[in-house]
């Protein structure tokens, strides 16, 4: 699907990592260059028309944004990935709200990058971090997010999908649930947005983080969404230039309205203008054709790995298009480096996915992670590879 737009799969490359990044269609160099080429000037400072045409580019994007996830324009700040925005929401509103013995509730099978965030702040502040037990498959349930809330709790913070288990999460229900014992809910979408149609209105979520370059755009550019109401009671982590009204000698300091408050300095002009049209050739392809498509892959994926009787898969019945498996005898980074002999990018390891291997019982992983580009004939020929009756002679 739209594999012609992709430059670098001209090169006999199968690429199985898109969970750590994607690819990168012809339009997005084509959209950076041509800001750096013909209208490079900084946003939101200048009054003649180069830097007029840059706000116009750079709040079009935001706008494309904010109606890819159907939010509200004021409620999209663009940050620098999908960690910062998790790590800003964390200081910039929850530190000023939790009190203490608060309690937020995470899972085992989180990124690093919606763990440590809150690790820090319980540091700092006399709070608990605890978690929602997993079942028998590595998914979450409504139920045990149940179990696990107490009148202590007022945050829970979860990815949508998960990024080694692949499993997705029934947010819009745990979201209602935890909105009924007022509690607030984040959701780190790096895994979902570029793979599922999300509508943050229809979820009721309180706050959203995703970055550009896991669907299709530059890296350096993240998303923070929330709320208006929540982010009017944000404070900024970052204060500088472009991010205030006026100040003083006095100290008294006046900000912008949000979301503009939160993006202080000048930020990745280039790639949030190419991420702006980044979402419109997402638009163009369809989010639920997308999704399809992985699942689809997916399912032929699983079935063609269990040829091979030495293959252990760790999360079968996930709905994403992630595979997470293990080769009898093969640590997980050797296979990935024999499968790059042939041309085939896998990821290998613990994915920044540290605890959940004590509930796995297993410390790396080979994952597979697929997105639109990829084909049922790639997937054969990792097979193929795979299959190799000198595979433990070409690895040693």
């Amino acid at each position: 699907m739209h594999r012609e737009d992709f430059p670098i799969l001209k090169n006999n490359l199968i690429y199985f990592d898109s969970g750590a990044t994607t690819l990168k269609p012809y339009i997005l160099a084509d959209a950076i260059s041509e800001y750096y080429n013909e209208y490079s000037a900084n946003a939101h400072r200048g009054d003649y028309d180069i830097s007029v045409k840059v706000d116009n580019m750079y709040e079009k994007s935001r706008k494309l944004v904010a109606d890819f996830i159907n939010a509200d324009y004021e409620e999209v700040a663009f940050t620098n990935n999908a960690t910062d925005s998790l790590n800003r929401i964390v200081n910039g509103y929850f530190e000023n709200i939790l009190v203490d013995n608060d309690e937020v509730l995470i899972t085992e099978s989180e990124h690093a990058s919606n763990i440590l965030p809150w690790f820090e702040l319980a540091l700092r502040k006399n709070i608990k971090v605890k978690y929602i037990p997993l079942i028998d498959d590595l998914t979450v349930n409504l139920n045990n997010v149940k179990k696990s809330i107490t009148d202590k709790t007022k945050v829970i913070s979860l990815a949508h999908v998960t990024n080694v288990v692949g499993d997705v999460r029934p947010m819009k229900e745990i979201i209602k649930y935890a909105h009924d014992h007022n509690i607030l809910v984040v959701i780190d979408g790096a895994q979902s947005i570029p793979h599922i149609k999300t509508d943050v209105k229809d979820l009721d979520v309180d706050f959203l983080a995703f970055s550009a370059h896991k669907m299709c755009g530059p890296t350096g550019v993240g998303i923070l969404y929330g709320k208006k109401e929540l982010l009017k009671n944000f404070r900024p982590t970052i204060v500088g230039g472009g991010m205030n009204s006026s100040f003083d000698f006095e100290g008294n300091v006046y900000y912008n309205d949000i979301p503009h408050y939160l993006e202080a300095g000048t930020p990745n002009i280039a790639g949030v203008i190419g991420f702006g049209r980044i979402i419109e050739y997402l638009n163009q392809i369809g989010m639920n054709n997308i999704s399809n498509h992985e699942k689809e892959l997916k399912r032929y994926a699983v079935k063609r790995l269990k040829e091979i009787p030495t293959i252990k898969i760790y999360n079968e019945n996930s709905e994403s298009g992630i595979v997470s498996f293990n080769m009898e005898g093969i640590f997980p980074q050797d296979l990935a480096i024999y499968l790059n002999k042939y041309h085939i990018c896998v990821r290998a390891g613990n994915h920044c996915a540290k605890i959940l291997k004590d509930v796995i019982g297993v410390k790396n992983t080979c994952r597979l992670s697929f997105y639109f580009y990829n084909t049922k004939e790639e997937i054969d020929r990792l097979i193929e590879v795979l299959k190799n009756p000198h595979i433990m002679e070409e690895i040693i």
